[in-house]
C-alpha cells in the first residue's frame, strides 16, 4: 500500500528550517539593496556665493541709479628726479664716501714737545752707544792685528839674526859687537850685519831704522828729519830697482801702530832718500820695507 507523501517527516522541511531559509533570503536581498543604493557616493555640495555688494568707489552716496564707470585714464608717472652727480666745469661737485671721521682730542702742545724730545734723546743716546760700541771693537781689533804683526815680525827677526849671526860669524871668538860698551851685539833685530848705524839714530825720538829687502844690503838709510813730539812705528813700503833706488814708498802699511799725518810725511820722505846695494840679477822692481821707529825722549 503506498503512502501519501504528505504524511512523510523527511520529504518536507521542519517550520525552523523554513524560518532560517527565510532569513537568510531577506539578508542577501537588502544587502544587494545596500550594495546598489546605499553605498554611492554623494555629489559634492555647492559652494555659497558669499553675499553680493554693490558697486561703487566710495564709502558714502546717495541716490537709486547705478552711474557710469569713469573714462579710463592712463597712469602718467612724474617724471624722474635730475641727476645729482653732473659735475660742470665751473663748479666740480666735492663728495665723500667715507664716513665722518671721529673727533680729535686736543694734545697738549708742552706735553707733546717734551715727548718728542725725550724721543729725540733716547734715539741720539742710542746712537752714540752704538758708534761707540763700533768703535771699541774696532780699537780692540786693531790692537790685536799690531800684536800679531809685532810677533810675527819678531819671530822672523829672531831667526833671520840667529841664520845671519851663525853664517858670518863662523871660526871666530867674538861674543859681542858695539860701540857703547858692555856685553851685548849692539843694534836692532831687523838690521844689516855690514852697517855700522846700531839703531840710535840722531833725530828727535828716533829709536832706530831696520828694513827689509830680501837679503839685499844697503848704502845709505838716512834719519827721518823729525822735530814733532809724537810717538809711534811707521812701515814704509819700498819699491827698488836693480841700481838700488827707492822709485815708489808708501808710509802706513801693515804693522804700523800710528797713522799721524805728520810722521807718515817724514817717514816716507827719509824712505825715498835710501840707496840699496845695485843687484842686477835683482827683479826689475825688487819690493821691502823699511820701518822707522819714533819715541818720545
Amino acid at each position: 500500500m503506498q503512502q501519501h507523501p504528505n504524511n512523510d517527516p523527511y520529504r518536507f522541511p521542519s517550520e525552523r528550517g523554513k524560518g532560517l531559509a527565510g532569513t537568510i533570503l531577506i539578508h542577501l536581498a537588502v544587502l544587494v539593496l545596500c550594495m546598489l543604493f546605499g553605498f554611492s557616493i554623494p555629489p559634492p555640495p555647492e559652494e555659497e556665493a558669499g553675499i553680493l555688494v554693490n558697486f561703487g568707489t566710495d564709502e558714502t552716496g546717495l541716490g537709486l541709479i547705478e552711474p557710469s564707470s569713469p573714462a579710463y585714464q592712463e597712469d602718467v608717472s612724474p617724471p624722474p628726479p635730475p641727476e645729482t652727480g653732473i659735475v660742470t666745469d665751473d663748479e666740480p661737485l666735492l663728495t665723500q664716501d667715507n664716513e665722518e671721521a671721529p673727533e680729535v682730542k686736543k694734545v697738549d702742545p708742552e706735553a707733546e714737545k717734551k715727548r718728542l724730545e725725550q724721543i729725540e734723546t733716547e734715539r741720539i743716546q742710542r746712537e752714540q752707544a752704538e758708534a761707540e760700541r763700533i768703535r771699541t771693537e774696532q780699537e780692540e781689533i786693531e790692537r790685536k792685528r799690531i800684536e800679531a804683526e809685532q810677533q810675527r815680525q819678531a819671530d822672523i827677526m829672531d831667526r833671520t839674526r840667529k841664520a845671519l849671526e851663525g853664517s858670518k860669524n863662523a871660526g871666530t871668538s867674538s861674543t859681542g859687537e858695539g860701540v857703547a860698551g858692555g856685553e851685548g851685539n849692539q843694534g836692532v833685530p831687523s838690521g844689516d850685519l855690514n852697517s855700522q848705524n846700531r839703531g840710535e839714530g840722531g833725530g828727535t825720538g828716533n829709536s832706530g831704522i831696520s828694513y827689509e829687502l830680501g837679503g839685499r844690503g844697503f848704502q845709505k838709510l838716512p834719519l827721518p828729519e823729525y822735530d814733532y813730539q809724537g810717538e809711534g812705528r811707521v812701515v814704509v813700503e819700498v819699491s827698488v830697482d836693480r841700481s838700488g833706488k827707492v822709485i815708489q814708498a808708501v808710509p802706513g802699511i801693515k804693522g804700523s801702530s800710528t797713522l799721524d799725518e805728520y810722521l807718515l810725511k817724514v817717514a816716507k820722505d827719509a824712505a825715498l832718500q835710501a840707496q840699496f846695494d845695485v843687484k842686477s840679477d835683482a827683479p826689475v822692481i825688487q819690493k821691502g820695507t823699511i820701518t822707522y821707529n819714533f819715541i818720545l825722549k
